[in-house]
């Protein structure tokens, strides 16, 4: 099952992903209103936080996880973006929530370590800030890096089935199926 919860004043998507058969759950982006995070935590089972990036908007609620004894992931390249972690989270990791696997996939360009959850078998992948209805995420940043964006988005993403439902970190859903024929638009428009 997968709940989404939209918080904070740029109006992030935190996602709640949880085994129905053994209740084990974890949450895809501490981004803001901790309180608010905190009593979903502990309603449906939460012990993880798993983190797309570190950018501030996607982080707000990580100390206070932390202090609920709620561990933590970040990748290694956005790991000193965190004012603190748990674990580190590697391209390729297979993480257990219950009967569930969440296999993460290093989406770099947005930020150095940004990554993607896709829920083995099932069509749902979250990809964070890297890709969204109608393009990638913002790469004007220092860290920023719009090319490899769009290789990473098209190397790492368009290579899986189209169908999958893409839930990004803000906004609405979209599917790789629609997303994919608009990538030489994308590199055209140069964002």
């Amino acid at each position: 099952r997968v709940d989404k919860l939209i918080v904070g004043p740029f109006e992030n998507n935190v996602f709640v992903v949880r085994c129905t058969t053994t209740g084990d759950a974890v949450i895809v982006d501490a981004a803001n209103e901790h309180e608010l995070l905190l009593e979903v935590a502990r309603a449906t089972g939460v012990r993880r936080v798993l983190t797309t990036h570190g950018h501030w908007d996607h982080i707000q609620a990580v100390t206070a996880m932390r202090d609920a004894g709620i561990d933590v992931g970040i990748s290694a390249p956005d790991a000193d973006m965190l004012p603190s972690y748990d674990f580190v989270i590697a391209d390729d990791d297979v993480l257990a929530v219950g009967d569930l696997r969440l296999r993460a996939i290093h989406n770099p360009g947005h930020t150095p370590g940004s990554m993607s959850f896709l829920l083995e078998g099932s069509p749902v992948l979250f990809t964070g800030d890297t890709l969204f209805p109608g393009g990638p995420g913002n790469t004007q940043t220092p860290e920023g890096d719009f090319p490899l964006i769009l290789e990473s988005i098209d190397r790492r993403l368009f290579a899986l089935p189209g169908d999958l439902l893409v839930l990004p970190g803000h906004g609405l859903d979209t599917t790789l199926a629609d997303e994919r024929p608009h990538l030489q638009e994308w590199a055209d428009r140069g964002w």
